[in-house]
């Protein structure tokens, strides 16, 4: 699995539903191909730096999780073929995608993923030091 983050920009019109059925339908595909998502945010109504099918405004979600490369391709396909979604960009964070410190990051607990991810230069030392 690797790391990924979406942010896809849907129609400023559409109704809180619709957009929380694309936000969940993202969500069950990641998670039926046995991947995790760590962090959805609602970024909101904002101005487009230019008008994308003749839309001033779109609305912004942000998703982190962990996948497959086949999950993020259908779910770009998904986003072509929806009216719904004006623009998407999935970035690959990480080639690898550790689901235990992503829930403790999800969690609030940042010192323990930060001891999980802990890198060691020589035996017994760890970055800090």
């Amino acid at each position: 699995m690797r790391h990924y983050e979406t942010i896809f920009i849907a129609r400023p019109n559409l109704p809180e539903e619709e957009i929380t059925a694309l936000i969940e339908r993202n969500a069950e595909l990641v998670q039926q191909a046995g991947g995790a998502i760590v962090r959805v945010d609602h970024w909101g109504l904002r101005k487009l730096a230019y008008p994308i099918k003749k839309h001033p405004q779109g609305y912004y979600v942000y998703t982190e999780y962990g996948a497959t490369p086949t999950v993020v391709e259908e779910m770009e396909r998904l986003f072509r073929i929806d009216d719904r979604v004006l623009k998407y960009l999935t970035v690959k964070l990480d080639d690898t995608f550790d689901a235990a410190a992503a829930s403790c990051e999800q969690n609030g607990d940042a010192e323990e993923a930060a001891a999980q991810t802990t890198t060691t230069d020589a035996p017994g030392q760890t970055e800090s030091e």
